[in-house]
């Protein structure tokens, strides 16, 4: 057999299986009535499904994940990032997502339904509203994941950073934890759905103090890029 059809075997069980790991989840997310259980499933099968396509996952840093609430800010170049990052990071995260997301048939009750935050990019006042939403939940005491380039194409590097992230954590007082995924660019870049063999790896890097001052979450924003700029290895965009 061929390498070209022995790439398209596994990517034929890496959807087959994907589609499992979905519906088994799915199960979950509605019969469990604890938020706590239904990510604390959802996380394990989403660590199955990477385990048991062949890509296991090699995670470093996580000590410098603090025990109170925190932003993480994390790179984002394919479909993949979301899964891995919220199968790698503890169950207590929301992550921010566009919205949308929520509006998808199937998969928007469920993200709903594990509570992760939802945030409108084209309508300003709803936008805004999110954002207040987001900052109240933040001050509360949740920790979130953004991912601060918005979005991800096939260029390589990282591109620049919205604000958002850095203001809430700023308003919150609370720490940003900026964390690397390699590996992901490669499996499925923007463009195709035959993916590829690759080694993944989820680095959380050194906390950053949100800093005093009127412009400090350009400053956190920044240093938070140089920081993840510099572990990725990719260049800024």
């Amino acid at each position: 057999m061929t390498t070209k059809a022995l790439r398209r075997l596994w990517a034929a069980w890496l959807w087959l299986l994907l589609g499992v790991m979905v519906l088994v989840a799915a199960l979950a997310v509605l019969l469990l009535p604890s938020l706590s259980w239904r990510r604390r499933a959802a996380r394990r099968a989403g660590r199955w499904f990477f385990l048991l396509a062949g890509l296991p996952v090699h995670c470093r840093g996580l000590e410098h994940l603090p025990a109170g609430p925190c932003i993480v800010v994390a790179n984002h170049s394919s479909y993949l990032d979301g899964p891995l990052l919220f199968s790698a990071l503890p169950p207590r995260f929301a992550f921010v997502i566009k919205k949308e997301a929520s509006r998808l048939p199937v998969a928007g009750p469920l993200l709903i339904r594990m509570g992760h935050q939802f945030v409108e990019r084209f309508n300003r006042h709803e936008g805004a509203n999110d954002t207040r939403r987001i900052l109240r939940a933040a001050g509360a005491g949740e920790s979130m994941v953004f991912f601060p380039e918005g979005t991800f194409t096939a260029r390589v590097g990282l591109a620049r950073f919205h604000a958002g992230a850095f203001a809430t954590a700023v308003r919150a007082g609370v720490p940003v934890v900026p964390v690397v995924i390699r590996g992901t660019r490669r499996i499925l870049p923007s463009g195709t759905w035959l993916p590829r063999r690759s080694r993944l790896e989820v680095e959380v890097l050194e906390l950053l103090p949100a800093p005093p001052g009127d412009d400090a979450a350009a400053r956190l924003r920044d240093r938070a890029r140089s920081n993840m700029g510099a572990a990725l290895g990719e260049g800024l965009l």
